[in-house]
């Protein structure tokens, strides 16, 4: 319903709602530390009764919107680029203590690419770079002792096979043990006798392609990629740069959700909490995926309905 809503709108409706609703999503962020329930040693959901929400999700499309507009009406000049840290700094923090590394990751990929949005020179790019290759080792003394026990379980998955290193290795052995054609669906032991953890949601992946295999596994990327050449096709489209931002937003997410969760499926990224859009078990995921969605849906539905009127 969210979907078929947001793809019949025009985007720029968002207008003056955008502001509100970044404040409204921090008050959420904040209303976490208040109301949340812990699981698992992080604060990250609202009990609502019969259902939980997860605000740091909604933040995801909110600062899309948000961005969008201020790239819209800026150049990406360095006081700009300072600006919007700034202003996406709230979430990051709110999200970061929560702790939910993953999320955080997330909203600085959508602020990467949406900064690539706003014609930001090489020359910037290559100086952000080098500020982040300094800045990124001192970020070590900022992570909990479980997200630092995962990047040693990452680099050394042997060393401690039941105890850091198990997601990893039964990760990839259910990856491994689907071969070509898989097991079958509802035949992956290492998923169904529960030797893989989170088996529906972070590593969903890993038990789609151990009853699945080769052949599955690649079914879904080739959708994925799909997906990723439909957004770049609306977005090459619009001349409305709003809507370019927009898009290219959404489409930031989607890959970088995307390419870590099946990296840390893989074994070739260190394991965090993220979700594998549309695929993973997860309400507030599924409906934040799904207004992104929308998104690329209504920008793509307003080119149709000029492209009619042009003809």
């Amino acid at each position: 319903g969210i979907f078929v809503f947001v793809s019949n709108l025009d985007l720029h409706l968002f207008d003056k709602f955008i502001k509100p609703l970044y404040f409204f999503t921090i008050l959420l962020l904040i209303a976490v530390y208040i109301l949340g329930i812990e699981t698992r040693g992080s604060i990250r959901w609202i009990p609502l009764g019969f259902f939980n929400i997860q605000p740091s999700e909604f933040a995801k499309p909110v600062l899309i919107l948000f961005l969008a507009l201020y790239w819209s009406k800026n150049a990406a000049t360095w006081m700009n680029i300072f600006k919007s840290l700034i202003w996406i700094f709230p979430f990051i923090f709110l999200i970061f203590k929560q702790p939910d590394l993953g999320s955080t990751l997330t909203l600085m990929a959508i602020w990467i690419g949406m900064l690539f949005s706003a014609s930001v020179s090489i020359k910037k790019v290559i100086i952000l770079v080098l500020i982040a290759a300094v800045v990124l080792p001192t970020s070590w003394s900022f992570l909990r002792d479980y997200q630092k026990q995962r990047i040693i379980g990452f680099l050394q998955p042997t060393v401690d096979p039941l105890g850091r290193g198990y997601n990893l290795i039964q990760s990839t052995i259910a990856v491994g043990s689907g071969q070509v054609f898989g097991r079958g669906l509802g035949r992956g032991t290492q998923s169904r006798l529960q030797f893989l953890p989170e088996f529906r949601t972070d590593f969903i992946f890993a038990s789609i392609a151990e009853e699945m295999g080769l052949v599955g596994s690649l079914i879904i990327l080739s959708i994925y990629l799909f997906l990723f050449t439909y957004c770049l096709k609306i977005a090459s489209d619009t001349h409305d740069r709003f809507n370019f931002s927009s898009i290219i937003g959404v489409l930031s997410m989607l890959l970088f959700q995307v390419f870590v969760n099946i990296g840390m499926n893989v074994g070739i990224l260190p394991i965090t909490g993220i979700t594998l859009p549309l695929i993973s078990y997860g309400g507030s995921s599924l409906i934040a995926t799904l207004f992104c969605l929308g998104i690329v849906a209504s920008v793509s539905k307003k080119k149709e309905r000029i492209e009619n009127v042009e003809f």
